[in-house]
């Protein structure tokens, strides 16, 4: 599969009409792909010939799990200390371009539609390969250790290359792609796509603990957030704290497809980081 958007950036003439409709609520935000403009990008530490839009980060009272970076980099920039933060654990999705990626030694190539995972303490290297930028989005999480289990082990694959699992009952038209075994519980996070067919809904108010991140790379829907039907399509970005309901009625003429953060398999914590057990 691919076609996968990425912002193109720069900056709206100053005769464009004031459209968009961004949205933020204490049960949701939808970042409309009109927003990601040049003026919005920041850099990194430790990176050079980059740019990001750092779409989503830990807030109290909203959503504490995760950040997630869309990410472009020059040819031949990159970094040799991607993160200073031995806890946080990273996926690499590429949607263009060429990057040479290094996990604890083992150097390979991916190309867009290529996916990583990264063990949090894992050394890794970045750097864009080819002749044009490459952009890939960047999930990071803390990784929560639990009794018996181990960190997960890195690995490299594609959206190419997995096939996508349909869910029950709904005749292929609605299928996740899992990079990741839902029952391997050393995996706290999933960061999956998920696939709707034209005419394809979710049919029913999903209600759940885990927060999401959802970035659209292709096609066009109706999404329910909270009490609201966002109208999306490619570029937009839909960031919800838990228990936020949502649904999706696929609306467009060809796949609707987004890129899918959620936190998973761990205890609900109980006590603040100061609190003492009695």
């Amino acid at each position: 599969m691919t076609g996968y958007y990425f912002p193109p950036g720069g900056l709206p003439p100053q005769t464009q009409k004031m459209t968009g409709q961004a949205v933020f609520t204490n049960a949701y935000a939808f970042i409309p792909k009109g927003c990601f403009s040049d003026i919005l990008t920041s850099y990194l530490p430790g990176w050079t010939g980059t740019k990001m839009w750092l779409i989503a980060r830990p807030m109290t009272g909203f959503s504490e799990t995760f950040s997630q970076y869309v990410m472009q980099v020059a040819p031949g920039g990159g970094s040799q200390m991607p993160d200073p933060d031995p806890a946080a654990q990273h996926v690499i999705f590429v949607t263009d371009g060429l990057i040479e990626l290094t996990i604890a030694g083992d150097c390979q190539e991916l190309e867009a539609g290529g996916y990583a995972y990264i063990p949090a303490g894992t050394p890794w290297t970045l750097r864009a390969e080819g002749q044009s930028p490459a952009r890939f989005h960047w999930v990071r999480k803390i990784w929560e250790p639990a009794a018996g289990m181990s960190k997960p082990k890195p690995f490299v694959t594609s959206d190419k290359e997995i096939k996508p699992i349909a869910m029950p009952d709904t005749n292929g038209v609605w299928a996740t792609t899992r990079f990741v075994e839902p029952d391997d519980l050393s995996h706290d996070m999933h960061v999956n796509i998920v696939t709707f067919q034209p005419g394809g809904v979710i049919p029913f108010e999903e209600t759940h603990v885990m927060e999401h991140g959802l970035y659209v790379l292709q096609g066009k829907a109706v999404y329910k957030l909270n009490q609201d039907w966002v109208e999306v399509e490619a570029g937009d970005f839909m960031w919800l704290r838990a228990y936020c309901p949502q649904a999706c009625y696929a609306a467009g003429p060809g796949p609707f497809r987004y890129l899918l953060y959620k936190d998973v398999n761990r205890h609900a914590k109980l006590r603040g980081p100061f609190s003492v057990a009695g």
